[in-house]
Parts: C-alpha cells; structure tokens; sequence
C-alpha cells in the first residue's frame, strides 16, 4: 500500500532521550509521531502531557498524532492543540458528548480522531463519522505498550473499513497495538492505512529496518 502512514509510538522510547528518539525514528523513515497521552483514571497509566508535545514540535516537523487516553478529553483538547498537535484522537468510551469534543477539536484547526476500544462496537462510529478525519480501532486494551495483538479485532477493521467506504468521506483508518510485521500485514489486508507501532520499532535493533519491514510488507 503506496499511502501506508507508519507511526512510531513515543510510549515505547527511553523516555530519558526524548530528542534522540524522536529525531531517530524521523531518519529512518517514520511519517508520523505516535504520542500516548493517559490520565490514569481512564487507562491505569499516566504517561504525558501537552508539555511533551509542546518540546517535540520544536524538534520535528512530523506531524504529531495526539491519542488522547483521558477522562472528559474535552477539558485537554485546548492545550495540545496550542502546543502544536497535528491531530488529536479521543476515546468515544470517554466523553458524554463525543460530537461535541469532536467539534471543539476541528474548529480549533486540528485534525480530529475517534478511538474505540476492543470491546467498542465499531457501529458506535457511524453516527460521528462527519466529525473526523481518523477512526482508531484498538487492537489491545489501551493503557501498556508490548501487549499482543488481539486478533479478534482483525474483523472489527473490516468492519471500519466498511463504514468509511459507504460513507464516501475521506477518513484514515488507524490500527494501535500489537502491530509488528505479522499483525500489521494483516491490518493492511483488512484495510488500515496508518500503523502505530511502538515496541515493534523502539525495542528493535534498527529503527529503520523495522519500520521499512512494516512498509515493505504492505506495498
């Protein structure tokens, strides 16, 4: 797939080189920076804040793809956008009013996101589908980096995949978790056109070969 969008996951980076690795995973290719923002309320972790983005937008020139793992999103969404997202992805388990924080986030200038947990039936995203520019199927329960890949959630992007046709709207569909070269050819398959990986490329020996694998499997 030419217009695959890899996106390398900030979580699973020595967190004490934030610079390097950022700029690391640029060089060798990566489209986007994948950055996992929890509360510990909503997933048990707290990991960022709009601090973080507000650094990194200095040093890159990638577009910063804000996943927003937060209780009321709508209280945060002001800040990351001032500290330079790009987009910014909400959890429709998280919010009472996923329309409305929907809203906020384009009429701010940024690019808008839905995520749904495994457990999320993908049809909850069909009533929002107008509002956003990216659908998110989890494919882990959110919260730690290195889990496996559920596959169970294969039929779930299908599904998305689906959606998005019928619509005719121009939504990219995003796959998080578990994606490594066997999984990610996968989700291709299946219809996903952005990965978000963060072991998979952090932990390996050559942040260009694994993200070129994740690539390569694809075209």
């Amino acid at each position: 797939m030419s217009n695959l969008i890899i996106a390398p996951s900030i979580l699973s980076a020595n967190w004490g080189k934030f610079a390097e690795e950022v700029l690391a995973v640029e060089h060798a290719g990566a489209d986007w920076i994948h950055i996992d923002v929890m509360d510990g309320q909503f997933v048990p972790p707290i990991t960022f804040g709009a601090e973080l983005v507000k650094t990194l937008r200095r040093l890159t020139k990638l577009p910063l793809d804000v996943h927003l793992m937060v209780l009321t999103p709508e209280q945060q969404i002001e800040q990351f956008v001032k500290a330079g997202a790009d987009s910014i992805t909400i959890h429709f388990e998280a919010t009472n009013d996923p329309t409305k924080t929907l809203k906020q986030i384009r009429s701010l200038g940024c690019k808008a996101g839905l995520a749904l947990k495994p457990q999320t039936d993908v049809s909850k995203a069909l009533p929002l589908l107008a509002e956003i520019d990216l659908l998110l199927v989890m494919s882990v329960n959110p919260g730690y980096s290195g889990q496996a890949f559920i596959p169970e959630t294969l039929s779930k992007i299908r599904a998305a995949r689906k959606l998005i046709q019928e619509s005719g709207l121009n939504i990219k569909l995003q796959v998080d978790g578990g994606v490594k070269a066997d999984s990610a050819k996968e989700c291709v398959q299946a219809g996903a056109n952005v990965l978000v990986a963060a072991s998979y490329i952090y932990h390996s020996s050559s942040y260009k070969t694994a993200i070129n694998s994740l690539r390569l499997l694809n075209t």
